[in-house]
């Protein structure tokens, strides 16, 4: 006799749980593109102009034009290095404040609070300070993209290891492992789906503030592109732009996660899929 678990049909096709794989991830264009469909169904019917919001078909042809031009490739490529580099010097720096002030009450006690205090100042607020001490080159853009990853980042890795269960360092406690294996045994494995999600949020801070670092004066950059937009009367190079942010930040977001799920396949939870 044959058992078949409920719910699962005895006839499924063995490829049918693989193609609901590729299948799913298209369900998060169902939103963007039914939009934009509506918007050029809107401008056509003469309902708009799209003047100042230009419908899909005129961003599209924007895209086209500046990959002929290679503006688009150029532009994309400078923020990409200036976000990886800014991104990779804050996760750095605040793994290893965030880790020293979740681990030591007197790290934190030290650091915490005036971390805290430059955590609320506007990103904004940091530009005139780094353009007087790096100028307004590559240095003082970088800089305040590390800024803004690092205290989501440190912020999310501290409060993990202070969220870790008693019990679990009691244990480790109990049969005599060293400060090294705490950490390595214990502690990293409970604090590391947080300190996903806390690189998550800082990429998505980096992307934010990387912005605000190309109003710098630069002359090359996705962000550049918005000001050069809005400095010629271009409202389809400036959504083009946008637009550009919003993948390119979707699909590094993606890798992280990507890159993360083997280190997290062992966590027993609740997957609504």
């Amino acid at each position: 006799m044959t058992i078949v678990a409920e719910g699962t049909p005895a006839n499924e096709p063995a490829g049918a749980n693989r193609w609901t794989r590729l299948t799913r991830p298209a369900l998060g264009l169902v939103l963007p593109v039914t939009l934009a469909a509506a918007w050029e169904i809107i401008v056509r019917m003469g309902w708009s102009t799209g003047r100042l919001v230009p419908p899909p078909s005129v961003v599209f042809t924007t895209f086209v034009d500046l990959a002929r031009t290679g503006d688009l490739q150029r532009d994309t490529l400078v923020t990409l290095g200036r976000v990886a580099a800014g991104f990779g010097f804050g996760v750095v720096a605040a793994t290893i404040v965030g880790a020293a002030a979740g681990y030591s009450p007197l790290v934190r006690r030290l650091l915490d609070p005036t971390l805290q205090a430059l955590r609320a100042i506007p990103s904004i607020a940091w530009v005139p300070l780094f353009v007087l001490w790096l100028g307004i080159f590559e240095a003082s853009k970088i800089t305040l993209i590390a800024v803004g990853v690092f205290f989501p980042v440190y912020l999310g890795l501290m409060g993990a290891i202070q969220s870790v269960d008693r019990k679990l360092v009691e244990v480790g406690r109990a049969f005599r492992l060293s400060d090294t294996e705490m950490v390595y045994r214990i502690l990293l494995p409970a604090v590391l789906p947080a300190y996903i999600i806390s690189l998550r949020s800082g990429l998505g801070l980096g992307w934010m503030f990387v912005v605000a670092a190309e109003f710098l004066g630069a002359s090359e950059g996705l962000g550049y592109l918005l000001i050069d937009g809005q400095q010629l009367g271009k409202p389809a190079e400036i959504v083009a732009a946008i637009v550009a942010f919003a993948i390119i930040g979707k699909v590094t977001d993606w890798l992280i996660a990507l890159a993360a799920a083997p280190f997290l396949r062992w966590e027993d939870v609740v997957r609504h899929d």
